[in-house]
């Protein structure tokens, strides 16, 4: 495939040029609009005083009753502290809520999930766990988000044990469902065997520990594969990590991967290397060509460092690459938190799991594999797009009847009323924006 590199890199980079004038323009991108009717004013005898009265007696006659008579059911608290927001690093909470707005904008969108942005003003991550306990019984999920490394997993494993609602960080899951995703079609693409690829991982934070995590879950041999950090590859001589108390999943990567205790340049891993999975520093630049062209026949390379991939993909291709991905949307085969935490958590709320587990995790990512091949998987399609929307819904029910299978889900249905469930509500999200464009009431800035 030839690529006109000019218009490429214009395509890269208009989304950045028109983001701030739409957002002052709209001034956010989420508002809340009543989904129960308001004839007249008596209406609210109803909804307020005095008839809400007995709805609180239900629930304290009956806790689950909350589920039934509110919108806890289907609401989820996008959390952040702001200190790891995209590739912009520390920026703080204010900064960061643009960042979780979209996410609950795409929350809504696509998986009819009812989001709501809460940037926290502490980088202490007790303070976090104990803020997050404490709005459980306004939502029926929690969402972590852009919190940096290592205390995230330090706050997502107390809050896992302590919450009574499932709790997801979606730059560790989410990103590891969705690459696991790509990864599975990518190797069918090129007829290749997922135990039997070496994998190099390029970057060892939140995101590629949990990616490797559930890649090895799912089959790769870890002892062929190495990962790299900013001081070079992971391996049993890393005492840096292995002597450290708040690097244990790092060092649960030493432990596990590199077997031949290889120390040299990553240049030298890529030699023969099948997989390159990098979340790492912004590019362009930050993998040179010359690496790639060491890579074993029919390589596949992710370079999903956001907002500028870590080499742009005609470069990885004019390399040797076979399969390309990236997190941008205006390239083939974006590796996108999107695919995934609207459906999983949609399937989540739907049987009211308790939590979300690695299986349910591997259980979407198959899903979301099995539409793009269900469509005909080729080089530049190796995972649905966002505006695929039916991933969405088969994704819920995929994970909501695995929640039910390992006995987690509060409600029991079957996977096809799963499904028709999460279709209809992601349908119903879809046909309500339209209608508030059509009607004017979302409307276009003018030119």
């Amino acid at each position: 495939m030839k690529y006109d590199e000019k218009e490429l890199l214009a395509k890269a980079t208009k989304p950045l040029e028109i983001a701030s004038k739409l957002h002052s323009f709209y001034k956010g991108k989420i508002a809340i609009t009543a989904k129960c009717r308001v004839k007249d004013m008596h209406d609210f005898d109803v909804w307020y005083t005095p008839g809400v009265a007995s709805a609180c007696r239900d629930i304290v006659s009956e806790p689950e009753m909350v589920y039934e008579l509110t919108n806890k059911w289907n609401s989820v608290a996008v959390v952040s502290d702001g200190t790891r927001v995209l590739g912009l690093g520390d920026i703080g909470p204010k900064a960061a809520l643009p960042v979780m707005e979209g996410k609950a904008l795409i929350y809504k969108y696509l998986g009819g999930v009812d989001a709501f942005p809460i940037c926290l003003d502490t980088k202490d991550p007790d303070k976090l766990i104990e803020t997050v306990l404490l709005l459980n019984p306004s939502f029926g999920g929690i969402n972590l988000e852009d919190i940096s490394q290592p205390k995230c997993f330090y706050i997502l494993d107390r809050l896992r044990k302590e919450s009574k609602i499932p709790v997801w960080h979606d730059d560790q899951q989410g990103t590891a469902t969705v690459t696991l995703a790509g990864l599975i079609n990518a190797l069918k693409v090129v007829g290749k065997n997922i135990g039997d690829v070496k994998i190099v991982f390029m970057g060892a934070g939140a995101a590629n520990i949990r990616i490797s995590d559930l890649i090895f879950q799912f089959g790769a041999d870890a002892k062929k594969c190495i990962m790299y950090d900013s001081k070079g590859p992971l391996g049993k001589s890393r005492d840096d990590i292995m002597n450290e108390p708040s690097l244990k999943e790092k060092a649960h990567i030493c432990r596990i991967s590199n077997e031949a205790g290889f120390e040299g340049p990553i240049a030298e891993a890529l030699e023969g290397a099948d997989v390159l999975i990098s979340l790492s520093k912004q590019g362009p630049g930050t993998i040179p060509k010359e690496w790639l062209t060491k890579m074993s026949k029919d390589s596949i390379v992710f370079a999903c460092a956001n907002p500028v991939p870590e080499i742009w993909p005609w470069e990885a291709k004019q390399a040797g690459a076979k399969i390309v991905a990236t997190g941008r949307s205006d390239f083939p085969n974006q590796i996108n938190n999107s695919l995934g935490f609207p459906g999983i958590f949609r399937g989540a709320l739907d049987v009211r799991a308790e939590t979300i587990t690695d299986e349910m995790c591997i259980e979407a990512a198959r899903e979301l594999a099995k539409t793009a091949e269900d469509k005909g998987l080729s080089e530049d399609y190796i995972i649905p797009s966002m505006d695929e929307w039916e991933v969405f819904p088969r994704e819920a029910a995929a994970v909501g009847a695995m929640a039910i299978k390992q006995g987690i889900a509060r409600k029991v249905m079957t996977k096809e009323k799963l499904y028709e469930g999460a279709e209809a509500i992601i349908r119903a999200a879809r046909e309500q924006t339209k209608l508030l464009m059509k009607e004017g009431f979302i409307t276009e800035p003018k030119k």
